[in-house]
């Protein structure tokens, strides 16, 4: 399942930008299509231009109320209905550059373990800008790689080494990549128990996980991840589809 929201602070209507003579929802769905364990593929929408635009392509859009606040509680206001769905997978709306081997590695875990609920994806920081970068979502993972906490600080912080330039070269950092698998009936619970006061604090969704004591497993990807939050990220996204011998673009 896809969230495409079209409201958005920064670009309004993000899903339906074009990125090489395609809506950006189009270049998502199409990747998502490609991860050889998924079965079908949703676009979950709030705005009946981004369905037009889904169905347009071939695609199949749901709508979904514009009042849901976060994508997770949008997959499951949609997975109510999918009683035959036992695993489902929230791919982001504004991942144009999505690896669809990205999606069959955070799906394994869930179906090689039953009592994995929730995974997702992690990349190594190689860089003091991610540290300290809000936008990027740092994540500490415990000694069987599941999620410990999420933030948009500096986690954890290396009180004995005064240059945060040099944190990533003293300690292993994470960031987190906004896919995430659950299993059917954690993703109703999840939904059930409303926003969280470590999620309100964050505006990270996913703590409302962890603050109901649901551990989240995580995989690290060596492949990239290049949201689209920005007119920047835009241009950058037309920049890559343009050179097509890029290595990530699979």
């Amino acid at each position: 399942m896809i969230p495409a929201r079209y409201g958005s602070t920064r670009l309004p209507a993000k899903p339906l930008i074009d990125l090489g003579g395609k809506p950006m929802i189009q270049h998502v769905y199409e990747r998502t299509r490609r991860a050889s364990l998924v079965r079908e593929v949703v676009v979950l929408t709030d705005h009946p231009e981004i369905a037009a635009a889904v169905g347009g392509f071939g695609g199949r859009a749901v709508m979904t109320g514009s009042d849901i606040r976060s994508g997770s509680d949008r997959v499951a206001f949609a997975a109510r209905d999918r009683a035959d769905a036992d695993i489902i997978v929230n791919v982001q709306g504004d991942e144009p550059l999505i690896n669809p081997k990205m999606i069959d590695e955070a799906l394994r875990p869930l179906l090689e373990d039953p009592s994995i609920a929730v995974a997702t994806l992690v990349r190594r920081i190689t860089g003091a800008a991610d540290i300290r970068n809000p936008s990027t979502v740092k994540v500490v993972l415990d000694r069987e790689g599941f999620a410990i906490y999420f933030s948009r600080s500096a986690v954890p912080f290396l009180r004995d080494e005064p240059s945060e330039a040099m944190w990533h070269l003293r300690h292993e950092y994470y960031k987190h990549i906004g896919l995430y698998v659950y299993r059917r009936d954690a993703l109703l619970r999840f939904s059930e128990w409303g926003e969280s006061a470590l999620e309100r604090a964050e505006k990270l969704e996913q703590l409302r996980f962890i603050e109901h004591g649901c551990r989240i497993k995580t995989v690290v990807t060596g492949h990239e991840s290049f949201p689209v939050d920005t007119a920047e990220d835009v241009e950058n996204i037309r920049r890559i589809l343009q050179d097509t011998s890029r290595e990530h673009l699979p």
